[in-house]
């Protein structure tokens, strides 16, 4: 049987937003930073009001590809 997509993403209540400060802390950067990824693509982010959330598990895939490896 086929999935459907709607199917394969978590439920609202299962997903842990969080702020751009709270990104900016986690990752050790300015919240200017996290804007520039939100904007450009790179951070998906849910836009609530003026302000944007975005998933924890974002965050995590982000710095998980983000890591240069000096051979």
């Amino acid at each position: 049987m086929p999935s459907n997509k709607k199917d394969d993403l978590p439920s609202v209540g299962q997903v842990q937003f969080l702020t751009v400060a709270e990104v900016a802390t986690l990752m050790r950067v300015s919240k200017m930073t996290v804007y520039r990824l939100v904007h450009s693509g790179e951070l998906p982010a849910v836009r609530v009001g003026k302000s944007f959330r975005v998933p924890e598990k974002a965050v995590h895939e982000y710095l998980q590809g983000a890591y240069f490896d000096v051979g």
